[in-house]
């Protein structure tokens, strides 16, 4: 019995060629975006462990928040070029796509330092 729901000349199943480069060049992408990801995560988590908030004083906080923020906001634009098949288009269309979004990191995380700062400071004027 032929199938229906085919185009045999046009289907993608059909025409498809993936040999084995194909597929190691597949897996290596994939290992390597596993790495990455990984490592950017193990570093976040091994300041967190070496630089407890009581250890250290009150620039170096700040320095490894901004290390944190820094750090965060490069692994979810790389989640967004692998995952999202970002990585694959052109130059200034990836910058349309993630320039709104950082700028959108960028002001709210300003908002949230500018208003956390009034606070801690109307906090302090009121002891």
């Amino acid at each position: 019995m032929e199938r229906d729901d085919l185009i045999i000349n046009d289907s993608y199943a059909v025409n498809a060629r993936h040999d084995e480069e194909h597929g190691k060049a597949i897996r290596k992408k994939i290992w390597f975006v596993t790495a990455l990801l990984s490592a950017i995560t193990v570093a976040e988590v091994l300041v967190g462990v070496w630089f407890p908030k009581h250890a250290v004083s009150e620039g170096a906080w700040t320095m490894i928040k901004l290390y944190y923020i820094i750090l965060t906001v490069i692994k979810a634009g790389y989640i967004v070029l692998v995952f999202m098949h970002l990585g694959d288009e052109k130059k200034t269309f990836k910058w349309v796509i993630l320039a709104p979004y950082i700028l959108f990191i960028l002001y709210l995380l300003f908002i949230c330092l500018t208003e956390g700062i009034y606070v801690l400071e109307m906090l302090k004027s009121t002891r």
